[in-house]
């Protein structure tokens, strides 16, 4: 979520691009670090972003919850899921995060069938193409359901120039 070690960082690059006018910072009610507390962070910055704070109930469908901090969106981001644990495999981490995708991208098709829907979550290049079926069942565009990898990219140019 918005709140969480990709989230934050993430959020503060958007906020400060002169072309983003409105920011929601999404993020579960139990999160280590509230969503609110982020968007009251980003508040501080010197730009004219407008920014707000939803936090979600994670044992609730978020389409049910999500309707007001999507409504209007051209991009949604999603930095969600958990990380991989040891003694997990791919497919054990799919199946958590497949399932978390699915219910923001449910979300995202209710609320703001347009946006681009840019997934951070992992395992992305098996998420992407599941959510990009759930669009195609949905009647939607699966062209709409990016991936962000940008951090594999530089990872392996370090590696392969090094």
């Amino acid at each position: 979520g918005g709140a969480g070690g990709i989230g934050q960082p993430l959020c503060m690059l958007m906020a400060m691009n002169p072309l983003v006018k409105e920011l929601s910072v999404q993020d579960v009610d139990v999160a280590m670090i509230p969503a609110a507390g982020v968007a009251a962070d980003l508040s501080h910055l010197n730009t004219d972003v407008k920014v707000q704070a939803y936090a979600i109930d994670p044992k609730v469908p978020p389409a049910v919850q999500l309707g007001e901090c999507l409504q209007g969106c051209d991009l949604v981001l999603v930095p969600a899921g958990i990380p991989r644990k040891p003694g997990m495999t791919r497919d054990d981490l799919f199946q958590v995060n497949a399932s978390i995708a699915a219910g923001i991208a449910q979300a995202v098709a209710t609320h703001c069938p347009n946006a681009v829907l840019a997934l951070i979550v992992n395992p992305v290049n098996s998420i992407v193409p599941a959510v990009g079926e759930l669009y195609k069942q949905w009647g939607l565009d699966p062209t709409k359901v990016v991936g962000v990898t940008t951090l594999d990219v530089v990872r392996a140019g370090k590696f392969v120039s090094e």
